[in-house]
C-alpha cells in the first residue's frame, strides 16, 4: 500500500473519531492528532510523508468542512448529508476537498482512491454511491488549489 493510500486511511480514522468525539466530548483536531499517532503503533511508525498528508486533509476538510458539505448537498438530490453513514460521509468530504483543494492531485486518483477506500472501510454499496456523487462533485468543483 503506497504511502498518500495509507495516509488517506489513517485521515478517514480521524475525520471519523473527530466528527463522532466532537459531538460528545468536544475533542479538538490538535488533540486528536496527538492521540491518534501516539495510539496506534503501526500508523505512528510510518513516514513523516503519511503524517504530513493525512493532516493536510483533516486540517482542510475541518477548515473548508461548511462548503464541502454544501457541494456533496447539491450532488446528493437524494440523500440529506445528515443521514449518510458516518464513514461514507467522510469519504465523500476528503475526495471534495482533494477535488476542490487540492490541484496537485489529479482528479481521477482522487476519485479511484475514495472508491478503493469505500470498498475497504464503507458498507456493500458505499463504493458505488460514494462515486455517483463523486461524479457530480467533479464536474461541479473547480480546483482552487490549497
Amino acid at each position: 500500500m503506497g504511502n498518500r493510500r495509507k495516509a488517506r486511511e489513517c485521515a478517514l480514522q480521524l475525520l471519523y473519531d473527530l466528527e463522532f468525539n466532537v459531538q460528545n466530548e468536544g475533542l479538538d483536531t490538535d488533540r486528536a492528532f496527538g492521540e491518534y499517532w501516539t495510539s496506534f503503533p503501526d500508523e505512528t511508525s510510518q513516514s513523516d510523508e503519511v503524517h504530513e498528508f493525512a493532516e493536510r486533509l483533516v486540517r482542510g476538510v475541518r477548515e473548508k468542512e461548511d462548503e464541502i458539505d454544501l457541494l456533496i448537498q447539491s450532488a446528493s438530490t437524494n440523500w440529506k448529508l445528515e443521514r449518510m453513514a458516518v464513514v461514507d460521509r467522510n469519504i465523500l468530504r476528503m475526495a471534495t476537498y482533494e477535488l476542490k483543494y487540492m490541484s496537485d492531485i489529479p482528479r481521477k486518483v482522487s476519485l479511484n482512491e475514495a472508491i478503493e477506500i469505500a470498498k475497504r472501510y464503507g458498507s456493500e454499496d458505499s463504493s458505488s454511491f460514494i462515486n455517483g456523487i463523486l461524479d457530480k462533485i467533479a464536474s461541479l468543483a473547480t480546483p482552487d488549489g490549497g
